[in-house]
């Protein structure tokens, strides 16, 4: 008999020991989010520093929800780093299935946001509400990663809380691997959603090439 296992259940010591996961902390293996180029318009800078404000305004009252946090901040970023337009298509609530092998096991979830081009996974992202430690997503995002139904390919995770962002990079072939970005928050001087709006611009402008 089949058991049904819900993704947000899964530890990072099951994705181990199942698909043989392991994480790179060679900075080349995720270089993706480094070096960004900061260089963003003027209409770019106006939207994000107004995301900035009215998620600070919202956090004197905590917490915000997850639905709030994808209006306020997910929202704008996705429309500023163009993943609204083709060639790229967003889904949302999608429903995922994996199976490990000889476990007799399914893991089952559904995706917060899939951004795809044409048919390929380019950035699966999960929202949380404010007050949940973005770390703490991580297991269950990489679960979703591994939902690709193309394992040759690249995939990219994205997680916030509204407040903290982190990226996931995923590598299934030949073997198992992933990488995390540095977390960038709000609460940290400046604001660093210039520096997450240009990750996610690079990660779409690589799967271009």
């Amino acid at each position: 008999m089949v058991q049904a296992i819900q993704a947000h259940l899964v530890k990072l010591s099951d994705l181990k020991n199942k698909f043989g996961l392991t994480l790179v902390r060679d900075p080349s293996f995720f270089s993706e989010w480094l070096n960004v180029s900061l260089e963003i318009s003027e209409i770019e800078r106006f939207w994000l520093d107004r995301v900035q404000r009215n998620f600070s305004s919202l956090l004197e009252d905590p917490p915000i929800l997850e639905n709030s946090v994808k209006m306020l901040v997910l929202s704008p970023l996705l429309d500023l780093a163009g993943f609204y337009q083709p060639p790229y298509r967003l889904e949302t609530e999608a429903s995922m299935e994996i199976e490990a092998e000889d476990e007799g096991e399914i893991i089952r979830g559904r995706i917060d946001a899939l951004i795809l081009r044409e048919r390929f996974w380019l950035v699966v992202i999960e929202s949380k509400q404010s007050d949940f430690t973005v770390t703490k997503a991580v297991p269950q995002t990489l679960t979703y990663m591994f939902g690709n139904p193309n394992p040759e390919r690249t995939t990219f995770g994205m997680i916030t809380n509204g407040n903290d962002f982190l990226f996931l990079k995923l590598v299934r072939q030949p073997t198992p691997q992933y990488g995390n970005s540095r977390l960038f928050s709000l609460i940290n001087p400046g604001n660093e959603l210039y520096e997450v709006l240009g990750i996610l611009k690079k990660i779409g402008t690589a799967t271009l090439k």
